[in-house]
């Protein structure tokens, strides 16, 4: 039984492994990769430009979150240009919340 230990072990890499992937295939399937990328400026921010600008913001979870549902305000968008439009319809508030944790993880 010397490979019980290594099976758990290979079982939680996989486990810590999935989420961020499956944040990446969330924001597929809800359109969000259409205005923007991980890594680069598409219509919006790169997600990792996100993740910067927010990393001391103790708020930002919360406030991420009302923009993914909301949209931001198109008299001042918070990144220039085109702001973002409201996903309430196809997002739900635990799938903004994920989406947000993925992002703001991203390094």
């Amino acid at each position: 039984m010397k490979f019980l230990p290594s099976m758990a072990l290979a079982a939680l890499a996989i486990t810590a492994a999935t989420p961020a992937l499956a944040s990446l295939d969330l924001a597929t399937k809800k359109a969000c990769m259409a205005c923007h990328s991980v890594d680069n400026k598409v219509v919006g921010p790169a997600y990792k430009e996100v993740a910067k600008r927010y990393a001391a913001d103790k708020t930002a979870e919360a406030k991420l979150v009302q923009t993914v549902l909301k949209g931001s305000d198109p008299k001042k968008p918070n990144w220039g240009g085109m702001a973002m439009p409201a996903n309430k319809d196809r997002v739900s508030e635990a799938e903004a919340k994920q989406l947000v944790k993925w992002i703001l993880s991203l390094k």
